[in-house]
């Protein structure tokens, strides 16, 4: 049985789609709700010749000019668990269109742990896995299980392991070897029954004692935390334009944090294999971007954390990439380390 595929729109803005509240335009655009319906779409002569842009929550997203081409918004809905073990892992399917903090609170319904930590990360299930989203010392990969995707060019669905997907910092192979060659359509993650509370990393020990937890936390406890956090810290994307945490943070030899330490004594700094991870943050702050306001206030990095740059209202994404070019030179004078976005500029 054929499957109509969804209608296509033209010249669309897709100020509604980013987070930044850009205003670009798209040639075409077209959402889906099935791997049926992506398979259709992909038929349509005017699909096969355009390039694509598949739009999840536009919450990794920088536009600064219009696509000319396609932008398919991936709306595949669905929450639901496959298996339970006798050790109390259990599987969990999502369907990619679906938010992803909208995943980690069915999962915190059905008493699993395993994302509380990623709590309040905006975007969709199915962007989460592309660049291997993480906060305060969890990342995607340590939950995944295997993820669903059609081949753009044949139709085709395919699953991709944990290790087919080559994970690293805000990496995988869909940003890498295999970008623009798939379309995410669900992802399955392995949840615990049994909490396996993380309170190491960052202020989540600090902020559940604020709380009144002085027990081993609940990992609904742990999302708590992780959520008073975050709004302390990032703008809520309705109120203030912006993507998140837009660059990085980078990786040094230990050798050079060690210099680095021994001239800025207060520089914080976690080891990762090979180095240590140095928060982009600091770097940006140290500066003086902190708070800085550019094209008549209509742009700027936020007040409250230097990591997160806004738009105010009306600006273009120009003048945000302009601002983060000017933000790169700056630490790379005065610390010479390379910031790198973790924002897709398009």
């Amino acid at each position: 049985m054929s499957t109509a595929s969804p209608a296509l729109q033209h010249h669309v803005s897709l100020r509604p789609y980013n987070t930044f509240g850009i205003d670009a335009h798209a040639r075409l655009f077209a959402a889906f709700g099935s791997a049926e319906e992506l398979r259709a779409l992909l038929q349509l002569p005017e699909v096969q010749t355009a390039p694509k842009l598949v739009l999840g929550g536009g919450s990794n997203l920088l536009f600064t000019q219009d696509f000319d081409g396609v932008v398919l918004k991936n709306e595949i809905r669905g929450l639901e668990t496959l298996d339970e073990q006798a050790d109390g892992t259990v599987l969990v399917r999502a369907g990619a269109g679906e938010s992803w903090h909208g995943l980690v609170e069915y999962a915190l319904g059905q008493g699993l742990s395993g994302l509380e930590n990623l709590s309040l990360i905006p975007g969709t299930v199915g962007a989460a896995p592309l660049q291997n989203i993480g906060a305060y010392g969890v990342e995607l990969k340590d939950a995944f299980e295997y993820l669903e995707a059609v081949e753009i060019s044949s139709g085709q669905l395919r699953r991709f392991s944990r290790e087919e997907c080559g994970f690293g910092y805000r990496e995988s192979v869909f940003k890498g070897l295999l970008r623009g060659q798939y379309i995410v359509t669900g992802v399955v993650l392995r949840l615990h029954r049994r909490p396996q509370a993380n309170t190491s990393y960052g202020a989540i020990r600090t902020t559940l004692e604020e709380m009144g937890v002085t027990e081993e936390p609940t990992p609904q406890q742990v999302s708590q935390a992780v959520i008073s956090i975050r709004r302390s810290k990032l703008p809520d994307p309705a109120q203030i334009g912006n993507a998140g945490s837009f660059f990085k943070n980078p990786e040094v030899s230990q050798a050079k944090f060690d210099a680095l330490k021994a001239q800025y004594p207060e520089l914080p700094g976690y080891p990762v294999p090979g180095g240590v991870k140095v928060p982009a943050g600091w770097l940006i702050e140290q500066c003086g971007w902190k708070g800085h306001r550019a094209g008549e206030g209509r742009y700027g990095v936020h007040d409250r954390q230097a990591l997160v740059l806004v738009n105010h209202g009306g600006a273009t994404g120009h003048e945000v990439r302009a601002l983060a070019e000017e933000i790169i030179a700056s630490v790379r004078e005065k610390f010479g380390i390379e910031l790198h976005p973790e924002v897709n500029i398009i």
